[in-house]
């Protein structure tokens, strides 16, 4: 909680709501930060907190309510306004061009000209010493796309303060980070904060929320739901404040002796266009009954050989076998035919569902024409309503009506359809890209314990996760990818973050 004897807050959100056509984003938000203080406003997604931190920097206009800072209301409110009264943000998407250098992005709209010209000298001196001063150590003269992820965030971070931010809006900046990588941001907020800049850090990760908060503000569809601090709560509280009802953070798993292999790849290589590989020469096997784990920051490969290995994108050079049967160049009907795969893709409306179909519709989608939702070249109707209803039942799918469209439900809903209808009980063989994006810590602990359930049940389950603590806790067995390539396979439970984190950026064990 805020101190008796606080100052007056440097950022005050007053009644703030958010209205969208038929959405209500925020409701009556209150919440205030102190100068030289670190604010995390926890959530789940669809809580609320990018639609908020989007009206304090002016990217939308809210319903009710106003900001103020150093208490004097920001009015004809738009990025242009937050930045002048010392607001700057980092969005969990990187704003930066990326053939272009890092002075370049940073002054780009407030270009400094002397004498007509624009004083390049001047800005790499100005971003040296702010770079020395906060200990971020950036390169004015190098290409963005040719940085880390790690150091993109840094250049966005000397952005904001270039632009004399006082208040810095971080926005997820950690979902795309090794764990070295987020100590090391970690390190920098405290230096800021040491310093006097106030930060608002936006997440849903628990572990990180307890590392770096001096307070915290918890958001549940819309609302503030409580407010407190590290040395007051666990995560497990924090985790019932994010959804309502106690939740088991840790899914139970026990040791397994795995089976034969039932999924072997090859010399796998996938290229994406000419002259770019996405993933060269990748060979593992996965065993029936357990959890392979593919670990990597994001970018690195995992999504396009997922995507070769369930017959969505086209292989360059290598074999894939499922069940000893040579399936490289199968069609995704055939290969979930053959081996009875069932696949969750990363991308769940691109490649998971048909928006314009009934929920029914989709929960049928890769077995319509099958027994017992077809006979006779007609679709029995009653075995699908029957099918749907126990499926929404037993995976909690929040909806009006079955027959409601698809592309009508929330992101978290529409993940919980898409592993409802492939957590099949047929399956030899589970391949699951990112199961957990976008849903609650409720729905994040059933769909674990389906997954370790499938496993038990002698499934081979290939999992791709850009959350490490999620690949820690389920993997048997964890692949790193970086580059395109696997840097290494280690034991689960028997390694550590800072291992991972390591090979995640290409240091070799």
């Amino acid at each position: 909680m805020r101190s008796a004897a606080a100052t007056s807050p440097i950022l005050e959100v007053r009644h703030i709501s958010k209205v969208f056509p038929g959405v209500r984003a925020n409701r009556d938000i209150h919440l205030a930060l102190d100068e030289g203080e670190i604010l995390a406003v926890l959530g789940e997604n669809g809580a609320g907190k990018s639609t908020l931190m989007n009206i304090i920097y002016g990217l939308y206009r809210p319903t009710n309510g106003e900001i103020r800072v150093d208490g004097v209301t920001l009015t004809a409110h738009s990025p242009r306004d937050a930045i002048d009264a010392g607001i700057g943000m980092v969005h969990q998407h990187f704003q930066l061009v990326p053939n272009m250098t890092v002075w370049e992005n940073i002054v780009l709209g407030q270009e400094p000209v002397s004498f007509g010209q624009l004083d390049v000298r001047r800005v790499t001196r100005d971003l040296l010493a702010l770079s020395r001063q906060y200990r971020l150590d950036i390169d004015p003269q190098q290409v963005v796309e040719e940085l880390p992820v790690g150091m993109r965030q840094r250049v966005e971070i000397v952005k904001a303060l270039y632009r004399q931010a006082r208040i810095l809006i971080l926005d997820e900046p950690t979902a795309v980070l090794t764990p070295q990588e987020i100590e090391s941001l970690f390190a920098v907020m405290r230096l800021l904060r040491e310093q006097g800049t106030s930060i608002i850090f936006i997440t849903h990760k628990l572990r990180e929320v307890m590392a770096i908060a001096d307070r915290i503000v918890v958001l549940r569809r819309g609302e503030v739901v409580g407010e407190t601090t590290p040395q007051q709560c666990t995560e497990s509280e924090l985790a019932t404040m994010m959804v309502g009802r106690t939740v088991m953070l840790n899914t139970p798993k026990d040791s397994r002796q795995p089976g034969p292999p039932v999924l072997s790849v090859q010399n796998l290589s996938v290229v994406i266009e000419p002259g770019k590989t996405v993933v060269e020469d990748v060979s593992f096997d996965l065993y029936a009954g357990e959890i392979l784990g593919i670990a990597g920051v994001q970018g690195n490969g995992q999504s396009e050989m997922i995507e070769a290995i369930t017959g969505l994108r086209p292989i360059r050079n290598g074999h894939i076998l499922l069940q000893q049967r040579d399936i490289t160049h199968a069609s995704p009907r055939h290969i979930a035919l053959r081996g009875a795969l069932g696949h969750v893709p990363e991308d769940r409306q691109a490649y998971g569902m048909v928006a314009n179909f009934t929920v029914a519709q989709n929960l049928i989608l890769n077995r319509y024409y099958r027994s017992p939702f077809a006979r006779h070249l007609m679709l029995d109707r009653t075995t699908i309503q029957t099918h749907a209803e126990n499926l929404v039942t037993h995976f909690d799918i929040r909806l009006a009506d079955i027959d409601q469209m698809a592309g009508s439900l929330s992101g978290g809903n529409q993940q919980k359809m898409v592993v409802a209808r492939e957590f099949r009980s047929d399956l030899t063989v589970l391949v699951i890209a990112q199961p957990t994006r976008g849903i609650d810590v409720g729905s994040i602990e059933f769909i674990h314990q389906q997954i370790v359930q499938q496993r038990d049940a002698g499934v081979a389950v290939l999992l791709a996760s850009y959350e490490l603590d999620e690949i820690m806790a389920l993997a048997d067995r964890i692949v790193i990818m970086f580059k395109g390539r696997i840097m290494g396979m280690v034991q689960g439970g028997k390694t550590d973050r800072n291992q991972l984190g390591l090979l995640m950026a290409g240091v070799p064990a």
